[in-house]
């Protein structure tokens, strides 16, 4: 009886911890799918390292948040977490709403690229291989998404020919990165615009 108990209870604690595992990714994603950055940009992925994205105004941003144009002029400071220093990342950040959310015919637009991001910097410390574009958006609540993937090593990833119609898949894809490992995102309008993303 004692045995078929502790049976029972590790099955329990194990249940359990798999049930938060997977409501904490979830949790994670939520505001992803949500945006509908996981389906328009990426596919779901589990999220395996740290991606941390401050403005000029030092706020730092939060999948979903609203910034201006102004609050993104210059590079955004970007921190990434790892443990090795021996692991490379590359950044990518798209707006997938150009040139206007209801007519999108530039999607994505490539904002900016940085390839050999050593674990636990700072993008700054990567080759920057697209110089970063600061969005300007003309029409509508734009989207602009930070996607970062795991390397398999350094320079073994090149800049694509144009910055237009870019596909963040077939650009991981070509470059084999496999799935992300983190993404974040923001809404942006144009400075005197109002109201936020209906989602």
């Amino acid at each position: 009886m004692y045995q078929l108990l502790a049976i029972y209870t590790r099955w329990l604690v194990f249940s359990i911890q798999l049930m938060l595992k997977s409501m904490a990714r979830a949790r994670d994603q939520e505001p992803l799918v949500v945006g509908r950055v996981i389906g328009d940009v990426i596919e779901p992925f589990t999220k395996s390292v740290s991606l941390r994205m401050t403005c000029s105004n030092n706020r730092e941003v939060t999948s979903g948040c609203e910034l201006k144009p102004s609050h993104v002029i210059n590079r955004p400071r970007v921190q990434i977490g790892g443990d090795d220093l021996r692991n490379f990342y590359t950044l990518v950040m798209v707006d997938p709403d150009a040139p206007s959310p209801s007519d999108p015919n530039l999607e994505e637009y490539l904002h900016w690229l940085v390839t050999d991001i050593p674990a636990t910097t700072a993008a700054s410390f990567g080759q920057e291989i697209l110089s970063y574009e600061s969005p300007r958006p003309s029409m509508g609540i734009h989207r602009f998404v930070l996607v970062l993937f795991h390397q398999l090593g350094r320079q073994t990833v090149y800049a694509p020919g144009w910055r237009q119609n870019f596909n963040t898949r077939e650009f991981a894809e070509n470059c084999n990165l496999g799935s992300p490992v983190a993404a974040v995102f923001c809404n942006c309008q144009r400075e005197g615009g109002s109201g936020g993303r209906r989602m």
